[in-house]
């Protein structure tokens, strides 16, 4: 064939894309699974620090496995849904991510530590420049917050970006999402303010939006489990 051709032209670069295709398919085949399996542990080490515990990801399963005794997801009643418990990676909750459309239910995960029960549930919402996340660990009371982690897709580095250090999420300890058996969430204040209706943390220094996109998830997200943190705070009562 001439390859001076403009047939031949077509024809190589056609074969060459079917051949690249062909090979990122196979390469996403092979890597699918261990994709999955990274991002499943990632989300056990979240969870885990949550309940203040900062594991590697060789340690995350085994950790994940001995101390989170069960999850399953709850209606808008608070009330768990019949036939989602389950405590791998294939379980309903752990399946489910908040917002989800599809969901048949909002998540919950059990925990025992040192013989004490704590409930963590995750958050999603809207920073500076994207998504933030996060995950919020609760005494068995509904009410006081045992521990926090939180995650961003791109916010501003020393700045909104603070909110994933240990110096953030730890003001959150001690914290009560009731007043006067009311929920109230946490607030997140500008640092020198304070909120004389809710209990509240500092939000980030310069990092004004993204603290109020934190203040927001906790108000919203943990919002829509009023109902299951208020049945937990009224049995403690």
């Amino acid at each position: 064939m001439n390859r001076e051709n403009s047939g031949y032209t077509i024809i190589y670069a056609s074969v060459m894309v079917i051949v690249v295709a062909l090979g990122l398919a196979f390469t996403h085949q092979v890597l699918s699974g261990r994709q999955v399996a990274n991002e499943n542990t990632d989300k056990m080490q979240q969870i885990l620090r949550s309940l203040n515990l900062d594991v590697s990801v060789a340690e995350a399963p085994a950790k994940y496995a001995g101390l989170i005794k069960n999850a399953y997801l709850i209606n808008d009643e608070g009330v768990k849904v019949e036939g989602s418990e389950g405590i791998t990676p294939d379980d309903p909750a752990f399946s489910t991510e908040l917002g989800d459309e599809q969901a048949k239910g909002l998540p919950v995960y059990e925990a025992d530590v040192d013989g004490s029960a704590k409930y963590i549930i995750p958050m999603s919402g809207a920073g500076l420049w994207g998504p933030i996340w996060g995950y919020l660990a609760i005494e068995a009371d509904g009410s006081v917050v045992y521990g926090a982690e939180f995650g961003h897709a791109g916010e501003t580095p020393g700045l909104g970006a603070e909110i994933v250090t240990a110096s953030f999420s730890n003001r959150f300890r001690g914290k009560n999402l009731f007043k006067e058996n009311e929920f109230t969430s946490v607030a997140v204040v500008k640092p020198g303010q304070t909120n004389s209706r809710r209990d509240y943390v500092d939000g980030i220094s310069g990092g004004t939006i993204t603290s109020k996109g934190v203040d927001n998830m906790l108000l919203n997200s943990v919002g829509r489990y009023k109902n299951f943190l208020m049945n937990l705070h009224a049995s403690a009562q």
